[in-house]
C-alpha cells in the first residue's frame, strides 16, 4: 500500500513540475472573424503546438475594452507569452506595459511596433498600399473615379490608406467619389451592403474599386453581380483570400490581389518567440514578410 502511495506522490510531483514548466501562450485579437486574422492565429497555434506549447486563442469581436480586460486576465494568469494579432499595441498600451513589467513577452503579428513589444511580424503595409494603388491606377490609364473601402482602426490597413493618399496626390486625374469605413466583423457583408448603396448613387460613374483588403472587395463584387451585372469597372484588393482568388480566376471585375503570406508571418513569429523564451532577443523589432501580386495571368487564366 505504501508503495502505491509513494508512486502516486511521485506522479503528482511530476505532474506539478510539468505544469510549472509548461509554456502557455495566449493569442489575443479583436478580429478572428476576418479570414486573414483567423489564418494567422490558427497558423501560429499550429506552430506553437509543434513546439509543445499550450496555445489559447481569445477573440473579442472588435471590442477593445474587452481586449484590454482579457489581456489583464492573461497577465494575472501568468501566461508565458502573449501574441497580439491584427492589433495596434497602442490600443492596449497600458496592458502591454503591464505585461512587460510582469516579465511576460509580447509579440505582434500584422500589427505595429511598440516599445513594449518584442517584435512585430507583418507585411510592409505602406508598400502594399502603394503597389495596390499603382496597379489600379495603371489599369485605369491614370484617370477615373474610384470607390475606397478602408478600416483605419487596423494599423496595417491604415498604412495602406495613407499610401493611397500619397498616390492620389501624384495622380490628380484619379478621384475618390465614394468611400466606406468597413465594419468588422462581417466585412464581406458590410462591403456588399455599402456597395449596393454606392451603385445606386453613382452607377456608371465608377471606374474602379480600391479595397484595403479583400473582404470588402469581395462584397463589392457580389453587390455588383446582383445590382449592376453589366458594370465594367475594376476591383483590386490585398490579402489573396480564397474568395478573391476564385473571383480573379473566374474573370469577374476582381482583377488583382496581393497575397500576404500569413502562415509565414506566424512561422517567423513563432521562431522569434522561441528565441525570446529561450533567453535571447528578437532579430529586430519589426520583420517584413514579402507579398506577391495575383492576377488572371499569374493564375494561368486568359480572360476575354
Amino acid at each position: 500500500m505504501k508503495k502505491f502511495a509513494f508512486a502516486a506522490a511521485i506522479a503528482a510531483l511530476m505532474a506539478s513540475a510539468s505544469a510549472a514548466f509548461a509554456t502557455d501562450i495566449t493569442i489575443l485579437t479583436p478580429y478572428i472573424g476576418s479570414v486573414p486574422t483567423n489564418e494567422m492565429a490558427q497558423s501560429f497555434k499550429a506552430e506553437g503546438e509543434k513546439r509543445g506549447w499550450n496555445v489559447t486563442i481569445i477573440d473579442t469581436r472588435s471590442d477593445f475594452g474587452q481586449l484590454a480586460s482579457r489581456m489583464e486576465d492573461t497577465i494575472n494568469a501568468k501566461a508565458s507569452a502573449i501574441v497580439l494579432v491584427s492589433t495596434d499595441p497602442a490600443q492596449v498600451e497600458d496592458q502591454v506595459a503591464l505585461a512587460a513589467n510582469a516579465g511576460i513577452p509580447v509579440i505582434s503579428l500584422d500589427g505595429s511596433k511598440n516599445a513594449h513589444v518584442a517584435v512585430n511580424v507583418t507585411s510592409n503595409n505602406f508598400d502594399l498600399g502603394t503597389q495596390l494603388s499603382d496597379a489600379l491606377f495603371k489599369a485605369l490609364g491614370g484617370k477615373g473615379n474610384i470607390v475606397k473601402f478602408f478600416h483605419s482602426a487596423h494599423p496595417g490597413v491604415h498604412q495602406r490608406e495613407l499610401a493611397l493618399d500619397e498616390a492620389l496626390k501624384k495622380n490628380p486625374d484619379v478621384k475618390v467619389i465614394a468611400d466606406h469605413f468597413v465594419k468588422v466583423p462581417g466585412p464581406v457583408d458590410d462591403g456588399r451592403i455599402a456597395m449596393e448603396n454606392i451603385l445606386r448613387q453613382h452607377g456608371d460613374e465608377i471606374n474602379g474599386v480600391w479595397a484595403a483588403w479583400d473582404d470588402p472587395g469581395v462584397g463589392a463584387e457580389l453587390a455588383t453581380e446582383s445590382e449592376k451585372p453589366d458594370a465594367k469597372f475594376i476591383i483590386m484588393g490585398i490579402d489573396g483570400s480564397e474568395q478573391a482568388i476564385e473571383m480573379i480566376k473566374s474573370c469577374t471585375r476582381y482583377k488583382a490581389t496581393f497575397r500576404q503570406d500569413f502562415p509565414k508571418m506566424a512561422a517567423v513569429g513563432a521562431e522569434q518567440l522561441e528565441k525570446i523564451l529561450g533567453g535571447g532577443k528578437a532579430d529586430k523589432d519589426e520583420l517584413f514578410v514579402p507579398a506577391v501580386m495575383i492576377t488572371p495571368e499569374t493564375l494561368g487564366v486568359t480572360c476575354p
